[in-house]
């Protein structure tokens, strides 16, 4: 597979309808669903973000690129690791919610830990362009204190993990799904790992356009047919 801004922004095109269509059969059947239903065209956005970062290292402006890939790493380091634990907490009957407001907690954690140096160590963010990717990488505040290996693996329980407990057999799914994109990550593209996996979540994403909210209507509707309110 090819990563280029084309690849990017092709992407960005088809996650962006694809998430309205997305919100609007979670709308229509099961409003619980918004969250998870939202990651498409959130997903839309960033790989937007990485096409403009591609155009940005074309043209030479490393202060373009630098405030790119600052949007870009939003996403990564603190859109995901606090939205996928919320969006999954709010599909969950009562009594599982406190485990994933622990998730969503320990992934802003995280996230804010690794993201908001950015702002304080211009230098520690480093957007380096390959030939068929992008490699964001640099100084890691946690890679520091605990190590890269053990920060990322934090990085993916908060991710993955809500997704495989999930009582939801369509989160699940996804959770997998996602789950063989990070292998296929770490086996190929190590390299440039935040931008493949991230692009290959953003391709998993497509699947919640289709099965979630149409097959949890039988599962969710009270007897009636009518969808229950958004809670």
């Amino acid at each position: 597979m090819c990563f280029s801004a084309t690849a990017s922004f092709t992407a960005a095109a088809v996650l962006a309808p694809a998430g309205v269509i997305s919100l609007g059969r979670a709308w229509r059947g099961d409003r619980r669903y918004l969250a998870l239903a939202a990651l498409p065209l959130l997903f839309s956005v960033q790989q937007l973000l990485e096409g403009l970062v591609w155009r940005a290292g074309e043209a030479g402006d490393l202060a373009a690129v630098t405030r790119y890939s600052l949007g870009y790493m939003f996403f990564s380091w603190l859109a995901w690791p606090v939205w996928v634990p919320l969006a999954t907490y709010f599909i969950e009957p009562p009594h599982r919610h406190r485990l994933y407001l622990l998730f969503a907690i320990l992934g802003g954690f995280l996230g804010g830990l690794q993201y908001v140096p950015y702002f304080a160590h211009e230098d520690w963010l480093v957007t380096r362009f390959l030939s068929h990717a992008i490699s964001y990488g640099g100084t890691e505040l946690l890679g520091l204190v605990i190590g890269r290996e053990f920060t990322y693996a934090i990085y993916l329980l908060v991710i993955i993990g809500p997704l495989l407990l999930s009582s939801s057999k369509d989160a699940k799914v996804f959770g997998v799904l996602v789950s063989i994109v990070f292998v296929m990550t770490y086996l190929f593209f190590t390299f440039a790992y935040i931008s493949v996996f991230c692009f290959g979540g953003a391709i998993m994403s497509l699947y919640l356009v289709w099965r979630p909210f149409s097959s949890s209507r039988g599962r969710h509707e009270p007897p009636g047919g009518r969808p229950r309110p958004w809670t």
